[in-house]
Order: C-alpha cells, then structure tokens, then sequence
C-alpha cells in the first residue's frame, strides 16, 4: 500500500499578511508606500544628476576641440616634422588632466601625440575608428572625439581623448550617498508609518474598548469625543449616537415587556382567582358561580382585546415603512359612518361631523383603515371627555392633503404628558384601570397608520378644556 504525499504549499504572502494584527499592516503599508516614493525620487535624481554631469562633460570637450581648431587655424601652423615641438606645446596646453591629444596623418598613423598618461588598452580604437567627424563617444571609463583638420598641405584628424575615472567616482559616491539616504528614509519610513498606525487605530482601540464596557456595565457606556472636528470625531459622534438609539431601543423593548406583562398579568391573576374559588368550594353556589363566570368572562375579553390590539400594532408597525394600499373615494360616508356606529355603542354621546367639503374628495388611504383610525381617536375621545358629552369631528381642505381633527370638551392632558401619549401601554390618567382607560396602545396604533400612508397626526390638549387630535393625510 503505497501513500502518496502532496507537496505542502507555501503559504502566500497574502495569507501571511492577512494574520498580522491591523496595526502592524498599516505600519508595513505605510513604510512600503514612502520606502517607494524616496527610492523613485532618489532614483530620478541620480540619473538626472549623472547624465547632466556626462553632459557637461561632453560640452567641454566640444569647447576645447573648438578652441584648439581656431587656435592651429588662427597661426597657421604648418604641420612638418620640424614643427612638432612648437605642435605638442599647444596640444599639450589643450590637453587636461588625465587626457590625450593625438594628431592623424590622412593614412591614420600617429603625427603628434600630447599627454599619454592614457594607456593604449583604454583607448577604444576600434570605436574611435567608426566614430564619424563631430561626434562624442562615452565608453570604458574615457570620453573621446574626433574632429577633420585640413592646413595647409596637412588633411589629418584630431582625437581628443579624457578620462572619465575621477567624474566616475565621484557619480559612484553620489549614488552611494543615495543608497544611504534610501536606507535611512526606509527607516524613517517604518518609524512614521507606526506613528499613522498608531493614530489610526488609536479611536478603534477605544471604540472597542467601549464596547467591552458596554459588555460589562451595560449600554450607559460611550466613547469619549476629541475636541478636533474631523473625521474621527464624526466616527466617535456616530457611535455614540448609535448606541444611544441602543440604549433607548433596549429601554422600550424592557418598557414594552413590563407593561404588556402587567397588563396581561392582571385579568389572568382574576380569571385564576376565581377559578380556584369554583374549584375548592364555589361551584356548589349557584350564585357564586355566576358571578365567577361572569367576571372571568369580562377578563378574557379584555385579554383578548389586549392581544388584538398588540397583534394589529406590531402589524402596523411592521408594514410602516411599506407603500400605502387603497385610496378612501368616499371619506365623508366613512366619517358619518364611525360617528353613527360611536354613538350607537355610547349613546349617551353625541358625535358631531362637519366635513361637508369631502364631498368629492379621494383620500390616499383604504376605508378600512380609515374606519380604524376614525375609530381608535372616537374610542381615545370617549374615555377621557369626562362630563363634556360633544365629540366633533372636523375635516379642512388644504392645497395637496386633509387634516381631519376629533375634539372632545373633556379633562385634557397635562403639558408634561402629551409627548408620551404615543407610548405603548402609557395612560395620562393613571388612575384609570386597563377596563376603564384603555390600555394605552390606541394612539401608538394611530400613529403607526397615519405614518404608514405618509401623513401626520398631532395631539394639543389642556388641562379642563378638552383634547383635538388632528390627522394630515395626502390627497389620492
């Protein structure tokens, strides 16, 4: 049996990379990124630098082939044998240190040499040879020139050879002066690449420390805010603003639960008692029965009331956001019918409507949800109109909605506690019972609705005057 065995692989430099802590990736990003941009910049300088001296040196050639032509053309020396002193005297005044002149006879052969400080070896001469007329060459160490020179009776060539050692060096030792400086500036690099990394990560170091707090002490927690407006101020700004939303989400849900668990609690601690009482005792009293079955009763349908209401309010507010469905062509109808179905069920009330103006009027939301609404606001009137007996619905025309307001002439609500009517499950009057006040999900309920088919409800009240509530919904 014969096991075969892969080859293990190399794990990538990507992969690697991934598992070293941000900071530390954002340090070696940022020392990569400058450790480039001074290696390029001194890169470009040094060729910059070295050919702009190779030029310079190739111009001063020129200059002093120039000049020595116009000096030999200017005396109209004559190119013989008995004039080679007088010759190498000016060739050797041409020359420059570390350089050779050499004067060429039309057959190529050597009339004149001047400084030889110049080995033959050095000398290209096969390169000298194809340079044309005029031209500079630049090669092993030497820079040469060749230029025609016709006087007299002499046609010859000039060859102006330099050394380029000492320029060389001094290009080598620029270039390691370079080296040094990108070495250096790779240092550098690292150094201020872990300062951006450390400023970088510093606010999410304390971001998730907050949150560790938040693990620990609860969600009052929050990120300490710089005095510096930048972007980092808004991120900790936005953070805070975001678990304040969490803190007062939380806050609701832990509300909601106590309140609806109070509200449930006590008509199945009733239905319980009296229960228990048939059971022990009770059920051989006829009269005792009948009043247990009666209350437990009542109690179970306001339980099932209270579900209802939950059930149609987490609807609603589940479908808030959605496109509104249905269009009300008829709202003056809807309007009289609520008023009519009210005060058939409380007849000791009377409903006024004053909406003539709806006649022909389309309302961008269902009848039935309409009929809802009309008839949480009447149900909300009812119980707090106190002894006022007049409820008045009122519908106003604006340019492109309907505000359509139901105002009671009853107790009112305090100043204090209008901006909490729209909480679940609260009750301005305390002391009313869930039987007696409602449970305090009406207006949540209403609001959800109103909001859902992109309108507006508002509530003003005051104490011993009554209560308006007043709905704005678009024109269909």
């Amino acid at each position: 049996m014969t096991a075969v065995f892969g080859k293990r692989r190399k794990p990538s430099l990507r992969k690697s990379s991934g598992k070293l802590p941000f900071h530390w990736r954002m340090t070696l990003l940022a020392a990569i990124l400058l450790s480039v941009l001074v290696t390029v910049s001194n890169l470009t300088q040094y060729f910059f630098v070295e050919r702009w001296m190779v030029r310079q040196e190739e111009a001063k050639i020129r200059q002093d082939m120039r000049e020595l032509l116009n000096e030999l053309l200017a005396k109209e020396i004559q190119i013989t044998p008995g004039n080679e002193t007088l010759l190498r005297l000016y060739l050797e005044r041409a020359n420059v240190h570390g350089g050779m002149i050499r004067l060429l006879d039309s057959n190529g052969d050597t009339a004149i040499i001047a400084g030889n400080t110049i080995s033959a070896e050095r000398i290209p001469l096969r390169s000298l040879t194809d340079l044309s007329p005029g031209s500079v060459l630049y090669e092993d160490g030497v820079l040469a020139m060749r230029s025609p020179i016709t006087i007299f009776n002499f046609q010859g060539t000039i060859e102006m050879v330099r050394s380029m050692e000492e320029l060389e060096r001094l290009i080598a030792r620029f270039f390691r002066i370079m080296i040094i400086c990108c070495g250096a500036a790779l240092l550098l690099s690292i150094a201020g690449g872990r300062l951006l990394a450390v400023g970088l990560i510093r606010p999410l170091r304390a971001m998730n420390a907050t949150m560790k707090k938040v693990r620990q002490n609860g969600l009052q927690e929050r990120m300490p805010v710089t005095g510096a407006k930048d972007e980092i101020t808004a991120l900790q700004t936005m953070f805070n603003g975001m678990m304040d939303e969490v803190e007062a989400s939380f806050g609701r849900q832990r509300r909601f639960v106590e309140d609806a668990s109070h509200e449930l609690r006590t008509p199945i601690a009733i239905m319980d008692g009296h229960l228990r009482m048939l059971s022990r005792w009770g059920k051989h009293d006829p009269d005792v029965t009948e009043n247990s079955l009666r209350i437990a009763t009542e109690e179970l349908e306001r339980l099932k009331g209270l579900v209802d209401n939950l059930l149609l309010l987490s609807r609603a507010e589940r479908t808030e956001e959605l496109e509104p469905r249905g269009i009300c062509e008829q709202p003056l109808t809807v309007l009289k019918d609520a008023a009519d179905k009210q005060m058939m069920m409380t007849p000791e009330y009377v409903v006024n409507v004053e909406a003539g103006m709806l006649e022909e009027v389309s309302i961008a939301i269902g009848e039935h949800e309409l009929a809802q609404l009309l008839r949480i606001l009447l149900d909300n009137a009812v119980k707090y109109s106190g002894e006022g007996r007049v409820i008045a619905i009122i519908a106003e025309l604006d340019v492109d909605q309907v505000r359509l307001s139901v105002e009671d002439r009853g107790v009112g609500i305090s100043e204090e506690d209008i901006p909490h009517v729209w909480d679940r499950f609260y009750r301005a009057d305390k002391a009313r019972s869930g039987g007696q006040g409602g449970y305090g999900l009406g207006l949540p309920i209403a609001k959800s609705l109103v909001r859902r088919h992109g309108g507006d409800i508002v509530l003003t009240s005051e104490l011993g005057v009554g209560t308006k509530v007043t709905v704005s919904l678009p024109l269909a």
